[in-house]
């Protein structure tokens, strides 16, 4: 995110006992149905890293690839997951089906991304593997991609290598603009920059597509499929499971990309790259767009404790 001249505005606050402890700054942007900007604080034009709210746009170029996927195996290629057994084992089973093991895999060793599947991962005497890494459902499309059409497997992380040639061209037809910078993701793959606006215009794309484009499957199959997505105890399932039509995706460093089944649609990042901001930013930004509901309650919720007492909680600022 550019700081040169644009200091992101307060987009939620910490307050313990009344007193206001600290603050998250950050960009947002929120399209009308129309597609035109309807909401715009911070910087919303100045490129970020996505993160993992790119991963439908790479999900969409394994299906431009020549990859068949459908339904919960298409919704976990789109996936950042919680490591919950039938996520690892959707994953196995996608690797073994195209000739592959979890060895081929080259996300780096990990827990569970979920903390309390984390606990029951390490009580039962587990260690870090390529496979628990939450991106792994991802990454094994991404090879049998490879596999499919014959491209080299070792370097299919290679930013030059065809499949991640092809994922830069998908991200950039999906935000209507050019990828600003490549890097390196947490899971070894290519990232691209793009820009909030570019971020959420690419999830109005998604939602608006018509039936059959390899970008309508990747948004059918994960709202259809929003555990596969994400997991049983995370904020985009409830979201995709309780609001028809609507399609979410987090990303690290505090990114998340919202789109409604009309082509509203929303994007933010929190400056620091605090988690505990997404959910109270996210309930707000949805209100603004006419969501509301338990659903956005139980999102917003981010309670501060003292002992066991709730004495504070993190709350929106916009």
């Amino acid at each position: 995110m550019s700081t040169d001249t644009v200091i992101p505005p307060v987009l939620a606050e910490v307050v313990r006992s009344g007193f206001v402890e600290g603050h998250h700054r950050g960009s947002l942007v929120v399209l009308a149905a129309d597609g035109s900007v309807e909401l715009a604080l911070g910087d919303p034009a100045a490129p970020v890293f996505p993160r993992s709210s790119n991963k439908p746009m790479q999900a969409v170029a394994v299906l431009r690839a020549g990859l068949d996927l459908s339904g919960e195996r298409l919704a976990l290629a789109a996936a950042s997951h919680s490591g919950e057994g039938f996520h690892l084992d959707l994953v196995r089973t996608m690797l073994t089906e195209h000739g592959l093991t979890p060895d081929d895999l080259q996300t780096p060793p990990d827990l569970p991304l979920d903390p309390a599947e984390a606990e029951t991962y390490l009580a039962a005497g587990h260690v870090r593997e390529r496979l628990t890494m939450n991106c792994s459902g991802k990454h094994a499309a991404m090879l049998a991609a490879c596999r499919l059409n014959g491209w080299d497997e070792a370097t299919y992380l290679d930013p030059a290598h065809p499949l991640q040639r092809l994922v830069h061209d998908c991200v950039e037809s999906a935000a209507g603009e050019p990828v600003a910078s490549v890097g390196t993701d947490g899971c070894g793959a290519p990232l691209m920059a793009i820009s909030l606006t570019g971020l959420a215009r690419a999830f109005r794309t998604f939602v608006l597509a018509e039936p059959g484009t390899p970008e309508r499957r990747v948004a059918d199959a994960m709202r259809a499929h929003p555990e596969y997505v994400a997991g049983t105890r995370r904020p985009d399932t409830w979201l995709m499971r309780e609001v028809p039509g609507v399609l979410s995706k987090m990303g690290a460093e505090a990114v998340q990309a919202v789109a409604l089944p009309d082509g509203r649609a929303l994007a933010f990042k929190i400056a620091d790259g605090s988690a505990r901001a997404l959910g109270p930013v996210l309930a707000r930004a949805l209100s603004l767009v006419g969501v509301e509901g338990p659903v956005v309650d139980r999102i917003g919720n981010a309670p501060l404790l003292g002992g066991p007492a709730r004495v504070g909680e993190i709350r929106a600022a916009f």
